[in-house]
């Protein structure tokens, strides 16, 4: 057939971009089906990470363990440090990347991984490995890595170790012709990743994509225009022309076939010769290449370790930064990871940091473009770290030009960073939804019919002795009090309706009771109690905590959902106040707390020192709007001040690490009527069990609203009218 010839004329680098393509086009064409596609790619990526460990394995053995204990003793150390620098270097500019993302506004919902335990740092896990195999199974990269170091240099001083080192030649063989096999499957599985993420990622997802793709080309740009050949010009005998004329068909063609490996040989060579026109040709130079180009292969170069900066854009991309403290992490565990494969070491960096897992999902569509370039600068690093060493054997690399060298790079890539965040964030459209999101949120289910009466009518002498909840049943009218500024329990909508959490809930046990609701502004809370009394009203809603103090004069529900003990204040200062042991330390705190007296104590335990301001609900727009200026942060609840946040963008609701204060809410019911009391818990018990209290949580409380994502636009659907 035509199609087929034509197919195995292709490269496949030529095959995977149409597949991209196709696959783009696909998910246009088709919209939201095409994520059923997703299952496929899920079959290509873990095809793809399952030679990737053993693979370390066997090549970083068999590579040190080639080693005779002279030549290690010779090599190894200037290696080692030659190396160590480089890594370095490529995660401080890593670390500047940031600068480039646009500052925009984002806020959103509140979130169950605020609270989720954080994962720790835990040395011996990840880096001791008691059980190798369990290290395998459980991709814990740095830990196979540590152990195929000390295998390799332990082998170093086995003797007769030859039949060894052919088996891992040949096991490393065979895993490299598996990675084949699979490589073979590229354009499927890419088609598939593409045309499920075009079929559902939505248009502004597709826009900040766009940003780590062009930062990243930046980046590349400057690691091989810059740094790298920059270490050789400065630091060593060889010229910035020489270097980038001599490496220039090798990366080239890298970057043609996708893999660095079958230029290993004419790296050899290249470097070989270069050495030899200036004289530093001999034995031990000669050595150095022969050894150090496939063992370097074996570890992370600067393409590989570039990749990891994709862990610094989705923080940003989900809206949660990494914070500074957490940067020395990203640093170490990024270079060990990226022993192994992106594919491994993405997916281990998100669950470490916390980031949701299926931005790999990103990364992969990226990496169509992104992969290319790592391996060019792969090649680029092999040919650079060669020369290094080998110069440095026969004592002829200037160790402080090389450090001059990379502090040149990393003021260069600054301003690039500055400037590259300037342009984008003034080329790349972006408008801030935030606002319109929550406003326009609606109900759950149809509301029954609520009515609005602007007086309180207390209930006749005779009908306060009857039990209330016989009252309500009577007239069919459930009377409920509500305070302003309830986010998100009790809010107008920009349709003027009262909706939120509690009134969804309420919304229901109006449903079952056939009953319909009023719906009353309490402007005095010291009125509160006296209206439950005389029946002016018979429940009071707005996320109301539960306290002991106020339980003397009203009863409670049972708690159908908590308050979490967080703090809202201005973006700029989140990274302050993200530990609650700094907080502490801080002097002249001024810390805004709600009205509660029961939760006032409990602030003033555990900050004995901060001056604290009154802020009510009643003021929380206030605060948000500077009337508080000497206050550095409001106590808040996190669900509520996730709400604000996102009509004030320009702040956050946070919580510190150390803080887990969790408050119970419920509904506020008047006092003595035992009977409408346990009817109400009962109730809310049948709602929790048949999942309806979780679902009102998730959509009011987490922002999860299925009815009201549109269908992704598609030709099939929009244009050609099928389906």
């Amino acid at each position: 057939m035509p199609i087929v010839k034509i197919y195995k004329k292709l490269s496949p680098f030529q095959r995977v971009i149409i597949a991209l393509c196709l696959g783009i086009f696909t998910g246009i064409f088709v919209g939201e089906p095409a994520g059923q596609l997703e299952v496929i790619g899920n079959v290509y990526i873990r095809l793809l990470q399952m030679t990737v460990l053993p693979y370390v394995l066997v090549s970083i053995i068999g590579g040190l363990g080639r080693l005779d204990s002279n030549m290690a003793s010779r090599i190894g150390m200037r290696a080692v440090k030659v190396i160590l620098i480089m890594w370095l270097s490529v995660m401080a500019t890593l670390l500047l990347l940031p600068l480039a993302y646009p500052n925009w506004q984002t806020a959103g919902f509140f979130s169950s991984s605020m609270v989720a335990e954080p994962s720790q740092f835990n040395f011996v896990e990840l880096y001791i490995p008691s059980n190798i195999f369990a290290s395998l199974s459980g991709t814990i990269v740095p830990a196979v890595v540590l152990f195929s170091l000390l295998m390799g240099v332990a082998l170093i001083q086995v003797k007769n170790k030859e039949t060894f080192l052919t088996l891992t030649t040949n096991i490393g063989d065979s895993l490299m012709k598996v990675a084949s096999y699979v490589a073979k499957l590229a354009p499927l599985g890419i088609f598939a990743i593409s045309a499920s993420a075009a079929g559902t990622l939505a248009v502004e997802e597709l826009g900040r994509l766009q940003v780590f793709l062009w930062v990243y080309i930046i980046a590349a740009a400057l690691l091989a225009l810059v740094f790298l050949p920059l270490l050789i010009h400065w630091a060593t005998p060889f010229s910035y022309r020489q270097i980038m004329s001599t490496a220039g068909e090798a990366v080239i063609t890298a970057t043609a076939t996708g893999t660095v490996l079958v230029v290993l040989p004419m790296i050899i060579e290249r470097s070989k010769a270069l050495l030899a026109e200036h004289n530093m040709q001999c034995e031990e130079t000669d050595s150095t290449v022969d050894v150090l180009v496939p063992t370097a292969y074996s570890f992370p170069s600067t393409g590989t370790l570039l990749g990891l900066g994709f862990i610094l854009f989705s923080a940003w991309y989900v809206g949660s930064p990494l914070a500074f403290n957490d940067y020395i992490s990203f640093v170490v565990m990024g270079a060990l990871t990226a022993f192994g494969s992106m594919a491994v070491a993405i997916p281990f960096l998100l669950d470490f940091f916390d980031l949701p897992a299926d931005q790999f999902q990103l990364y992969l569509l990226g990496s169509v473009v992104t992969a290319r370039f790592a391996t060019g600068l792969a090649a680029l690093h092999g040919f650079v770290v060669t020369l290094l060493v080998a110069s440095a054997v026969i004592k002829k690399l200037r160790w402080h030009r090389l450090m001059q060298a990379i502090g040149v790079h990393l003021a260069v890539t600054f301003g690039v960073m500055v400037a590259t965040g300037i342009t984008l964030s003034s080329l790349i459209p972006y408008k801030y939804e935030g606002v319109k999101t929550f406003e326009t949120m609606v109900p759950m289910k149809q509301p029954v019919k609520i009515e609005r009466p602007s007086e309180l009518t207390p209930l006749y002498e005779d009908e306060q002795k009857l039990p209330r909840l016989e009252v309500i049943m009577e007239r069919k009218i459930l009377r409920v009090g509500y305070y302003d500024a309830s986010l998100p329990y009790v809010f107008r909508n920009n349709e003027n309706r009262m909706v939120g959490f509690d009134v969804e809930m309420l919304n229901e046990l109006a449903a079952d009771l056939e009953i319909t609701i009023a719906l009353y502004n309490i402007t005095d809370r010291e009125d509160e109690a006296e209206l439950l009394s005389n029946g002016s009203i018979d429940m009071s809603i707005g996320g109301h905590v539960i306290t002991p103090m106020r339980a003397l004069n009203v009863a409670f529900s049972d708690s159908y959902t908590y308050h979490t003990a967080g703090l809202l204040l201005s973006d700029s200062r989140r990274d302050e106040f993200s530990e609650l042991s700094a907080m502490k330390e801080m002097p002249n705190l001024h810390l805004g707390v709600g009205s509660t007296k029961y939760y006032q104590d409990m602030v003033k335990e555990h900050f004995p020192n901060a001056t604290l301001t009154e802020i009510g609900k009643d003021n929380v727009r206030g605060f948000l709007r500077g009337k508080y200026p000497e206050v550095d942060a409001l106590v808040f609840s996190t669900e509520a001040a996730s709400a604000w946040a996102m009509l004030y963008p320009n702040y956050s609701a946070i919580i510190p690490k150390g803080v887990s204060l969790r408050a119970p809410v419920g509904f506020v019911l008047p006092k003595g009527q035992l009977d409408y009391v346990q009817f109400i818990n009962t109730w809310l018990k049948l709602k929790k069990e048949n999942g309806f209290a979780q679902e009102v949580y998730n959509h009011w409380i987490l922002g999860e609203n299925p009815q009201a994502i549109q269908p992704r636009w598609s030709i099939m659907h929009d244009v050609l009218g099928w389906f």
